[in-house]
Formats: structure tokens, sequence, C-alpha cells
């Protein structure tokens, strides 16, 4: 779906010392294993990059879905802004719209392989990887309904479920499917729509009443408005269902061939597909924003496929580049995002709780009433309060705690949840 969030984690670590000392080594072997993965077992740089790019999701998600309607984005601006606004806007949209979205994405499908990996001497391997999808389907389903309209979780358990298969494949298979996802994704705007988009009039209907319920409606007509917009909002998880199967399938294949896994051994594969995608990336966002003199957009098919591949050759910069730091002594700047990143699922779901109320009637009502700038600035103390609670968290637990009850519905019994020693306030 355009511009939402998604984390999905593993959570754990050592208290607040073997946290932070974990997260500047760059890879700690993965082995296989019957049950979850312990602190030892983690790969650092992926958790670091959860971190960092659970921001570029959150910004975008603040100004664009809780702060207004979800449709907003889709029709030019009908209330005036400000040079800041509009400068703060430009530079999120450019630098995160769909781009920390993918690399999401991208890490969901590393996740995938990793658990297909560890489980491998498991004879319940199957219907342990199937069970956590369908949990995770359940608490996407309850999200998207009860919670937050821009739920991604149910996209990534149904994607999750169509990649499942491909992982008993070989390198080859992954790749080809990969390829076909991806060529289908980009062609989707040249084909007959299955889905057709909501029209004008239709957005402006559903942006006028999500301001009215949103804003001033009660506890029960935002929650009624909320089920019956599932229909409108589908179209949007359709027209990115395709890229987030290939960028699984991606995931689970740059798993595969080492460059994740041993980013040491691939520091300068790393910083070169990094470079080389970033700097495409940024030269397709040019063009597909129509500033670019090449004059692509009246090569309407060229124009498409440059405006579609520009996020997804972004997020594979971002992600190659900060696997390659992780790899050097700069990954100390990075080490306070570490565990954000081990509880990023439990910080995505509390991001839609604290924003919800922050912007829905039913707490302080700033829907609709705040500037992109203001929007960031509270977007940004609730990222800076999550790094401090789940560092907090990870000194005395080995998961965030919605990370724990997913293990727990995963394998069916307790898993050991607080580390030694006893609670002492952080």
């Amino acid at each position: 779906m355009s511009r939402f969030l998604v984390a999905m984690s593993v959570t754990e670590a050592d208290g607040i010392s073997s946290a932070m000392s974990q997260a500047e080594s760059a890879f700690v072997a993965v082995t296989p294993a019957a049950g979850p993965t312990s602190p030892n077992e983690r790969i650092d740089a992926l958790d670091v990059l959860r971190g960092l790019a659970l921001f570029g999701v959150l910004s975008i998600n603040v100004i664009t879905e809780f702060r207004v309607s979800i449709f907003e984005q889709f029709l030019p601006s009908s209330t005036p802004r400000g040079a800041l606004d509009r400068t703060v806007e430009n530079i999120l949209i450019f630098a995160f719209s769909l781009k920390a979205l993918a690399v999401f994405s991208l890490l969901f499908g590393v996740g995938l392989a990793i658990q297909f990996e560890r489980l491998r001497a498991n004879p319940r391997r199957t219907s342990l990887l199937l069970r956590r999808l369908a949990v995770l389907l359940a608490f996407g389903l309850t999200h998207l309904f009860l919670i937050w309209n821009g739920d991604i979780l149910t996209e990534y358990a149904v994607a999750g479920f169509l990649v499942f298969p491909f992982l008993f494949g070989p390198q080859w298979l992954l790749a080809t499917a990969a390829v076909i996802f991806f060529g289908l994704y980009l062609s989707m705007p040249l084909l007959p729509s299955l889905v057709p988009f909501p029209a004008a009039s239709r957005m402006v209907q559903h942006i006028e009443q999500a301001r009215n319920i949103y804003g001033s409606g009660s506890f029960g007509e935002v929650l009624a408005f909320r089920i019956r917009e599932v229909s409108d909002i589908f179209v949007l998880h359709f027209s990115i269902f395709p890229r987030t199967v290939a960028l699984f399938l991606f995931g689970a294949l740059a798993w595969r061939s080492g460059a994740v896994c041993k980013p040491r051994a691939n520091k300068r594969l790393l910083f070169g597909i990094g470079a080389a995608a970033l700097v495409l990336g940024v030269c397709f966002s040019i063009a597909a924003s129509g500033k670019a003199p090449v004059g692509w957009a009246f090569l309407q098919p060229w124009y498409l496929i440059v405006e579609r591949s520009a996020p997804v050759l972004m997020s594979v910069g971002y992600s190659a580049i900060v696997l390659a730091v992780m790899t050097t002594d700069a990954r100390r700047m990075f080490a306070w995002t570490a565990p954000l990143g081990r509880m990023a699922f439990t910080n995505y779901l509390l991001q839609s709780f604290i924003l919800g109320w922050i912007f829905y009637v039913y707490g302080l009502g700033l829907f609709g009433r705040v500037g992109v700038t203001a929007a960031v600035a509270i977007g940004a103390v609730l990222y800076v309060c999550q790094v401090l609670f789940s560092i907090c968290w990870l000194r005395h637990y080995r998961f965030g705690p919605v990370e724990w009850l997913w293990r727990v519905l995963m394998y069916g019994e307790a898993q050991p949840m607080r580390l030694s020693g006893t609670f002492d306030p952080c």
C-alpha cells in the first residue's frame, strides 16, 4: 500500500550494555535451531536497518495517514501551506515515501529465509512457519479493523503465504519468481485494471467523511467508518502487492546469496551495489517528479517504469550501504537504533495506538488540524521515546512484548521472556 508502515522484527537483547555491544558487531552467525533466536544469534546490522527504516515509515505515515485522510496524497491540496511545510513534505516524500516500506519488505523476505533455514532440522518446520504467518494475519486483521486503516501486516501475511513455497526451491527459482512479480508490478498501469482506483469524486467524499468522523465523531462512528473504508483502501494494497511479493523474494535471495549473512566478506560489493542503486534511484526519482530535462514523461511506458523502479532502487541502495557501514568503525554511530529494530513489531503497533490517540477524536482530536512540520515533530518525539523505551525494556527482557506473544502463538508453548535478575526501573 502506498506510503504505509510495516514492521516485522525479532527482538532479543541481554541488558543495555549487551544490546549496545551487539549492535556494534556486523555479523553473528545464525545456526539451525528449533526455537526462537537467542540474543547471541542476531544479525545486528539488520536490527539497525529496521530501526533506521522505522523513522522513514513513521515520518511518512504521520503526514499522509494519521494527520489527514489517506487519499489526500493523491489529490491537489485544498488548504494553503507555508513554505516550511512544503519543504519538509517534499524532502520526506522524496527520501522515504515507498522507500522505507520497501526496506521493510526486503527485511521481511530476509527474515523468512532465516527462519526457514534455522528450522531446517525441525520436522515441524512447515507447520511452524505457516502458523507464524497465520498469527501475523490475525494481528493484521485486528489492527486493520480496530486500530488503524494503514495496516500492512495483513498484506505481509498474505504475501508470505504466497512466497513460502518458493523457499523450498533453488536460488534460480527465487530469482525468476522475483523478476516475474516485479515485472508485473512495473507493467500494472499498462494492463487492464482488475481493481479500479477510486474516482476523484469518491476520494473527495472519503476525505470529507474522514475529516468529520476522525476529527469530531464518536468512537463508535470512528470504528464503523474504519471498517467501511477498508474496501476503498484495498485498491492501494492491490496496486503494490506484486512489489511486496517481489521484494520478499529478493530479500530471501539476498540471504541465500551470502551478501546479507556475510556482510564483512562482501563489504565492497555492498558499497558498490548501494552506491549504484542509490544514484540511479535518485535520478529516476527526479525524472519521475517531472523536474528532469530528459522528457521521460512523454514516453509513457518508460516513464511508468522509471517512476515505479525509483523507490525500489533507493531502498536497495539504503539497505546495502547500511549493511556495508555496519562492517566499519562507523557502526558505533547507529548502535542506538538496534534495540528499536529488535522491537519493531511492538513499536509499530505502539505507534498506531499513540498516534491514533493524538490525532483521532477519542484522544486529542488533532486530525486535519496540524500542518506537516508539526506532525513530523510529533513523530520525531515519539520515535525518540520509543528508542529510550526499547533500550530500557531490553535491559530486562529477551523480546518485545508483541514479539514474545508472536513466538508463543507460533510455537504453541511459553517462551522465556525475562532475563536474569530482578526488574529495576530504567
